[in-house]
């Protein structure tokens, strides 16, 4: 004797609850996915700048004073002229390439009277802003 199977297939009622379930998990999860990118350029741009001021560390240690704010951040990657004079410059530099920020823009270069400063503009490229246009600071790392 053969058994026979009633192939069922799913209500509407079933079809529209999956359906509500999966727009109450997308309407959760989409808002942490889509501003992740934002937290994770702000991390990269940290990360640069904690680059950058090692090697201006390694600069200073061999120059005895970090470059000039007009010789920059490119003193890092080719032997800077002028004031002041980088006597011991390292022959293979001290980056092989100067990083610009995640937003595509320089980073920005201060020399503080034997300190200095390095920032990025944030994702909208002039000083100021706030959230994830906020400059970047290596003073508030």
């Amino acid at each position: 004797m053969r058994k026979c199977r009633k192939n069922r297939g799913f209500t509407l009622i079933e079809i529209l609850v999956v359906v509500v379930i999966l727009g109450i998990l997308a309407a959760l999860v989409a808002p942490n996915l889509l501003s992740r990118p934002d937290a994770v350029r702000v991390q990269a741009a940290q990360t640069d700048l904690r680059t950058l001021s090692s090697a201006l560390d390694v600069y200073r240690l061999d120059n005895y004073r970090y470059p000039s704010t007009d010789q920059g951040l490119e003193a890092l990657v080719e032997r800077p002229s002028g004031f002041p004079e980088a006597k011991n410059w390292n022959a293979g530099g001290y980056l092989k390439k100067l990083p610009v920020d995640p937003w595509g823009v320089p980073y920005v270069y201060e020399n503080l009277e034997g300190d200095f400063n390095i920032y990025s503009l944030g994702g909208d490229g002039v000083e100021g802003g706030a959230g994830t246009d906020a400059d970047i600071h290596l003073r508030d790392l």
